[in-house]
């Protein structure tokens, strides 16, 4: 018995010994080694975790991993408290399976994670320890902004997205759910609360939330689901706070050209609001089919004007729609308003997955039966890759002439190989 409980003892020492280790390495902003036996508990004891996928051959890792321990020792400072943040590092190599889930083809990523699920945009900003504290400290403040009257509601910009929650109070399910979603969306809508007394005007049925999309003056979209329905409501959110059609920057050019897909893109001057509108209805009646194999997209052709010039076009041109294949740009071939004419738009889109725009383009109109011998076994059974290949000649090499298309501009705006090691460059 006496031996029992000797070695019971050990046991209790050595759990709170490793457990009291782990929580003040935390504690002290330590970067914290994270494996498969691991990764998933520190996920969902946190609500945020910062995570370094790297290399140890790969010099932007080196070079990263002492200014990523700076970074959590800076934060560590101001947030303490456990279970409040966590920075974590991936040996990619050696834990090949977390690598390959989490989609990993540069090194270093930085990646990160909310409530136990992976954020969809990568960090991709300044490489300081201040500018990767200063990162994280944002994402742990408040993601409501919390109005004491209506009329301030009805003064936020009109050209984002935003969500609006009428809450009694703020200690119910309700606006606990609703705080949980707007933090894992933070970053893709604004959110908004009226608590207490100034609300009752918009909860005369109860607590509700509500969509404002851009420039709809105020013709709000009810939420009809279950307040406290975490998973629920954030499906609501995110498929009101991700549109199929979304807007290309400057700043998240590099994220979009990563997710490896064609842009169907629409240039357009930055007041014509009434073609972005067209394009939306006709992306959504047309094309949603095509959301995994293409990324729809508007540009201000204001501020993408090498592109435009790229198409031999300009900003008296306006509004031009292209498709980018990451290979080469093809114009549609007709007025950009004919995109409303039902199958149109669609058409242009298969013409780029069958390779006819690149052949028309070289060799002018197909015939109308397309000889067997010209079909591939991946078009004959309907498969395309998500970068379609410009088939031009045998080899799949470039064959420069005088009659190619134009070459991809947005290609170039793909993660820079002087910040990553990058995998498999074909892939981009």
């Amino acid at each position: 018995m006496d031996l029992r409980k000797k070695a019971m003892s050990i046991v209790h020492f050595v759990v709170y010994t490793f457990l009291t280790s782990f929580i003040f390495s935390t504690a002290r902003g330590d970067v914290v080694q994270l494996v498969s036996s691991n990764m998933q508990n520190i996920l969902l004891t946190n609500e945020v975790v910062f995570v370094n996928f790297y290399a140890d051959w790969c010099r932007f890792s080196q070079i990263l991993t002492p200014i990523f321990l700076e970074a959590s020792n800076k934060v560590s400072e101001e947030f303490p408290q456990s279970g409040k943040v966590v920075f974590g590092k991936v040996d990619a190599d050696r834990e090949s399976a977390i690598a390959a889930e989490n989609h990993i083809s540069k090194y270093p990523t930085l990646k990160l994670y909310r409530n136990g699920q992976v954020m969809k945009k990568e960090y991709r900003g300044q490489r300081t320890a201040d500018a990767l504290a200063n990162y994280i400290k944002e994402q742990l403040k408040d993601p409501i902004q919390q109005h004491t009257t209506l009329q301030s509601l009805d003064e936020m910009d009109d050209k984002q997205r935003h969500i609006i929650g009428y809450f009694g109070h703020q200690e119910n399910e309700a606006y606990k759910t609703y705080l949980k979603v707007a933090t894992t969306l933070r970053n893709e809508c604004n959110f908004h609360a009226a608590i207490g007394p100034v609300s009752e005007p918009e909860r005369l049925g109860g607590d509700n939330i509500v969509y404002r999309a851009p420039n709809t003056k105020r013709q709000d979209v009810k939420y009809l689901g279950v307040l406290n329905n975490y998973d629920e409501l954030l499906q609501w959110a995110t498929n009101k706070c991700m549109p199929l059609v979304r807007e290309i920057t400057f700043e998240n050019a590099e994220e979009l050209t990563e997710e490896g897909l064609p842009f169907l893109i629409l240039f357009h001057h930055p007041d014509d609001t009434a073609i972005v509108e067209k394009f939306n209805n006709a992306v959504n009646q047309e094309l949603l089919g095509e959301r995994t194999s293409v990324n729809f997209l508007t540009a201000d052709g204001l501020k993408f004007s090498h592109p435009l010039h790229h198409l031999g076009k300009s900003a008296s041109d306006l509004p031009v729609l292209a498709i980018d294949s990451f290979r080469h740009m093809y114009i549609f071939p007709r007025n950009t308003n004919d995109m409303s004419e039902p199958g149109v738009l669609k058409q242009f889109v298969q013409d780029l997955h069958s390779g006819k725009l690149h052949r028309e383009f070289h060799h002018g109109p197909d015939p109308t039966t397309t000889p067997p011998s010209q079909v591939s076994d991946e078009e004959s059974e309907g498969k395309t890759d998500h970068i379609p290949h410009d088939t031009n000649d045998n080899n799949n090499e470039e064959v420069k002439s005088p009659t190619s298309p134009p070459e991809s501009t947005f290609k170039k705006l793909a993660p820079s190989e002087n910040r990553y090691t990058i995998l498999h460059k074909d892939e981009l």
